[in-house]
């Protein structure tokens, strides 16, 4: 099993941000929105706001709950617990960067997609996230991921943000 504490993922999440913010930079005139996934994708995109204030680099902030708009709802015996999304903001001509833990088969993403266009329309939408796992099912990469498992023997990744599980580690 491999473990990435929470000194690499400091560093990785600078890295991400200083990336964010050279991609502002070179366009400027389009507002940019983090809309962090819930529920660890909303802490990492208040995370990246942070430092993206320290670099003198403006984002708002947006959190969204893709619960149902999920292609297995029907098929859950648990009646998932839904929470609120947070979108303050017209999307509208914005860049979005939808922010989450991990990207997998990009049934998530799909499903984030679809909800963020019930908001608006906005001029771009990026994703972003902290682990990219191989499987895709669907054709979605993200723009930026700051860890790669390429380890074709991992059952799954468990991600803890010290936010909500009190230590930041990724597991695989």
């Amino acid at each position: 099993m491999v473990h990435i504490r929470e000194q690499a993922i400091d560093q990785a999440m600078d890295d991400w941000a200083s990336f964010i913010a050279q991609g502002a930079k070179q366009d400027p005139s389009t507002p940019i929105a983090l809309v962090g996934l819930i529920s660890h994708g909303d802490i990492l995109a208040q995370r990246l706001i942070k430092r993206l204030a320290e670099q003198n680099c403006q984002a708002r902030y947006g959190a969204l709950d893709i619960t149902l708009y999920r292609d297995d709802l029907s098929m859950q015996s648990i009646k998932p617990a839904l929470r609120s999304t947070y979108l303050p903001f017209s999307t509208d001509g914005m860049k979005l960067i939808l922010i989450d833990d991990v990207v997998y088969t990009g049934r998530t993403i799909r499903a984030a997609l679809n909800a963020i266009f019930d908001y608006g329309r906005p001029a771009k939408v990026e994703l972003h996230c902290l682990a990219e796992r191989q499987g895709r099912e669907l054709p979605i990469q993200p723009n930026f991921s700051a860890f790669r498992v390429t380890d074709e023997g991992a059952d799954g990744v468990t991600v803890q943000l010290s936010e909500i599980d009190e230590q930041d580690s990724i597991s695989y």
